[in-house]
């Protein structure tokens, strides 16, 4: 099917069985669904589409037709729920089609989001807070370990810490990630710094002086091992434990967890960015209750 890319070991094909076992008809048949029945799924990982991508895509399925169909899921309300081909439904759309191929699956939730995830990671590349956001919400609805999302995407587990890892960064840096200002080896030079303000000042710096990557290590390099200011708060870095359990905490809530203090005093403070972050802390805390 498609092209495998960055590493991805594990394609659609690994989660569906080959083509040929699909079936001509029930579930996973190919039908012609009117497009005014179809729904882009809320939890698809990738926010962001480019205009001008969708338009070229268009102009190839007027010509060419759809040559992949849309997986899809039959909803309570009667509609359909998409699971893999957003991009393909939103062309469509631009192109004027009234129906559109789609192979109807029944799939649990574990498998949608999976599905959703590894579709938009072999296709077109997702940012990287897009991939982040989308493997954190597969470990936090799933329950799954960094080690168990890492096997079923046939990436390495330090390629998803990496990934964990950016969330922890300040909001105005990930938008720069996200918007292509900053990439994600930039990222992971910031996470290796603890201050949000030094994080914030030095990936302004690289975006506006269009620093590459060594470059922004040489710099993190000499402010660690320099003097001044960024040296006196660096000074302050957490205890080897303390950074551990602020990790464990960002994997297992998928929040920002800032923590401060010594092991035998301090603060640790959770940040949400919406309303669905707020409310999967509260369906982890009554998992742990229960």
């Amino acid at each position: 099917m498609a092209r495998k890319a960055h590493g991805l070991g594990r394609g659609l094909d690994s989660l569906f069985g080959d083509q040929e076992d699909w079936g001509a008809g029930g579930s996973g048949s190919i039908q012609e669904i009117p497009i005014g029945e179809l729904d882009p799924s809320p939890d698809q990982p990738r926010k962001h589409f480019d205009e001008e991508s969708i338009s070229q895509l268009s102009e190839s399925i007027r010509d060419q037709g759809v040559l992949q169909p849309l997986i899809v899921v039959a909803a309570s309300n009667g509609r359909y729920r998409i699971i893999a081909g957003e991009r393909r439904y939103r062309a469509c759309r631009m192109a004027g089609l009234e129906t559109v191929p789609c192979m109807v699956r029944d799939l649990d939730i574990v498998r949608q989001m999976e599905i959703s995830l590894i579709e938009n990671l072999q296709r077109e590349d997702l940012n990287p807070v897009e991939a982040a956001r989308g493997i954190r919400a597969l470990m936090q609805q799933c329950g799954y370990t960094q080690e168990k999302v890492a096997q079923r995407l046939g990436k390495s587990r330090p390629a998803v810490a990496n990934l964990i890892r950016l969330l922890s960064l300040p909001e105005e840096v990930t938008e720069m990630v996200r918007d292509g200002m900053l990439t994600a080896g930039h990222a992971r030079v910031l996470a290796g710094f603890t201050d949000p303000e030094i994080q914030t000042a030095l990936a302004r710096k690289a975006a506006e002086e269009g620093l590459n990557v060594r470059q922004m290590e040489a710099l993190a390099a000499k402010m660690k091992g320099g003097t001044g200011s960024s040296k006196k708060k660096e000074a302050k870095a957490l205890a080897p434990e303390l950074r551990e359990l602020q990790e464990r905490l960002l994997e297992r809530t998928g929040m920002r967890a800032v923590l401060s203090g010594t092991l035998k005093k301090g603060k640790i403070v959770l940040q949400y960015s919406s309303l669905e972050e707020l409310n999967r802390l509260h369906d982890l805390l009554e998992q742990m209750e229960g």
